[in-house]
């Protein structure tokens, strides 16, 4: 039987793949909070994330929408309790760049399988340092 948030991270991964923002959006709980990255950044200057499907949907329209593509290239995963941590690196092309974000990044679930929390560890400027043109 497949963990319950490892399902849930797998299906919030197809869902960024595929550029489908309602049905990422519905993987998460009503009080749902997205911290990408964990602490205050571009996407979250107060550092207290995204909670809610409104302001998840925000979050996209800022961090997903205006991306080429989007590639999880995660090395391993380890489930405890109702949450996952996957490691290794998220690569994200933009206006023919590309950035790897390497780090963990987290996905625990409620009761019935929704996400209750999605957060993301890694670095903006050790990710801004790895930028590249595209192939």
């Amino acid at each position: 039987m497949t963990h319950p948030a490892h399902a849930a991270g797998l299906a919030s991964q197809a869902a960024v793949r595929a550029k489908d923002k309602a049905a990422w959006v519905a993987l998460f709980a009503e009080d749902g909070i997205v911290e990408d990255p964990v602490g205050p950044s571009g996407f979250d200057p107060e550092g207290v994330g995204h909670r809610g499907h409104e302001a998840i949907g925000a979050f996209w329209d800022k961090a997903i929408a205006l991306t080429d593509s989007i590639e999880f290239r995660f090395t391993d995963s380890f489930a405890c309790g109702n949450e996952i941590a996957f490691t290794g690196l998220i690569r994200t092309t933009l206006a023919g760049y590309v950035v790897d974000a390497e780090g963990v990044f987290t996905y625990k679930v409620d009761e019935d399988g929704k996400i209750a929390a999605l957060r993301a560890f890694w670095e903006v400027d050790r990710a801004m340092a790895t930028t590249h043109p595209a192939p």
